[in-house]
């Protein structure tokens, strides 16, 4: 699905990026993921479509885009989107859930070399 000429892949995306896992009004966000690039609208579609792992987007590189506004197309950086109720673009208000899935798209801590 094109969502303001983004690619968006998922289950019954529609064009503000809603999915058949979670179609509220505020379910308007993609997440960028790092394994393949390409925008998701939650972790259940990228299971559901994807044919490998997901990996969470590096805490190094939360200055890049990483978050589509369904709504309006902005894309926003990791460290922009995180903890905005609304796009500051458009307005459109985010669902306040997707907070607690944060730790499945966005690494929380920077990883370490162990070897």
């Amino acid at each position: 699905m094109q969502v303001h000429g983004h690619e968006v892949r998922g289950v019954d995306v529609d064009d503000e990026t809603r999915c058949a896992h979670y179609g509220t009004e505020r379910d308007v966000v993609a997440i960028r993921f790092v394994c393949c690039d390409t925008y998701y609208p939650c972790f259940r579609c990228h299971v559901e479509v994807a044919d490998h792992d997901a990996e969470r987007w590096p805490i190094q590189r939360r200055d890049e885009a990483a978050v589509l506004c369904g709504a309006c197309g902005t894309e926003l950086a990791v460290q922009e989107y995180l903890g905005v109720d609304a796009c500051p673009e458009c307005g459109a208000a985010f669902n306040p859930a997707c907070a607690d899935h944060y730790d499945r798209y966005f690494e929380t801590t920077a990883a370490t070399d162990d070897a």
